[in-house]
This record gives C-alpha cells, structure tokens and sequence, in this order.
C-alpha cells in the first residue's frame, strides 16, 4: 500500500489528465479516477484490461496529450537500452510531468520514524545499494537500479536526453526497495 501513496503524489500538481503506464491491479487508476482526474491507462498485457495496449517505446498518443505520465514499476520490465526510447515517449506526451519508480533494492541498515516534541516528524532511511553485485534478468527484470552498470545517474541521463529534467527523487522508509523520481518536462 506505500507504494501506491507514492505513487498518488502526482495528484498535489493537480493533473486534469494522467497516462498510468503499468495500472496493475488499477488501484492507483481507481484513486486517481475518485478525486476526478482523467486518467487513460496503457498496458503490454491485455489481460491486465488497460484503455490501450502499447508498450511504453510506442505510446499511440498525441504530442502533450497528458499533463503527467506515471510509470511505476515498468521500466525494469525492459531491456536498458530501450530506456531512453521509453523516456522519449514518456515526454512526448506529456506536458508536464512524469512520474516514475523503479527497484533499488540494498541491504537496509535503518528505517524510522522519528518524532522528537516541538519538531516535525521525519523517517530516516539508511541503506546500502547492490553495487557489487550483477543483475542476472529473472523473467521479469532485466535490470535494477544500484546494482552493478546500473547507477541512479545512468537513468537521470536517460530521461534527461529525453527532455525531463529531475525535479525530485526519494526512497521512502516504508518502502525501502524503490526510488520514486518525479521529471518536469524540459521547456
């Protein structure tokens, strides 16, 4: 459930229209869809009932069709070197935003949350990535963040080429095996 409260972060640069690329079980889509926003679901697997079936390095939309495009935990699903191909798309239509998450799992050293009387409360999240280790494509990942070849800079470049700029990135306490990055469309 963290991982959708996350994910529904977009919602506070009030998008009239979102593309959710990956909608999962739909209940970030459903969320979105209860406070009026329009979202257009897209999907690989037709068994997952998207809006449209596309794949990410393909979206069959307009240029700036959306104010945001989410895509969490979908990159990971292919191959690196079509990253960046993905991220074009991404910031082609959109107008705006882009929501991503991907894996960057590590061994947690510590997760709180603190709350000291007078002061605001604040998590702290103290982790060390994979770095020496391969990623070996499961069936599923081809690739994670933090583990060897696959630093957190490789992929700002790549949305970076694309024309999103970072504008904030974060891994959560309660969610410590993903980094959450918002792109804002380079003007």
């Amino acid at each position: 459930l963290a991982d959708y409260y996350h994910r529904m972060r977009i919602t506070r640069a009030n998008p009239v229209t979102v593309l959710e690329v990956g909608p999962g079980d739909g209940t970030v889509t459903r969320e979105m869809r209860s406070r009026g926003i329009e979202v257009t679901t897209v999907d690989i697997a037709p068994d997952l009932n998207p809006d449209v079936v596309a794949s990410v390095t393909e979206l069959p939309f307009g240029n700036e069709t959306f104010d945001a495009v989410v895509a969490c935990e979908i990159l990971e699903h292919i191959r690196f070197e079509d990253v960046a191909k993905a991220f074009s798309e991404i910031a082609r239509v959109t107008t705006r935003y882009a929501v991503v998450s991907v894996p960057h799992p590590g061994n947690v050293i510590c997760a709180a949350t603190i709350k000291i009387p007078f002061f605001k409360q604040f998590k702290v999240l103290v982790q060390i990535p994979f770095f020496w280790k391969t990623h070996v494509f499961n069936g599923e990942h081809y690739w994670e963040l933090g583990k060897r070849g696959y630093p957190k800079s490789r992929l700002v470049a790549a949305a970076q080429g694309a024309g999103l700029d970072l504008a904030t990135e974060q891994k959560f306490s309660d969610e410590p095996a993903h980094r959450f990055i918002l792109f804002e469309k380079r003007i």
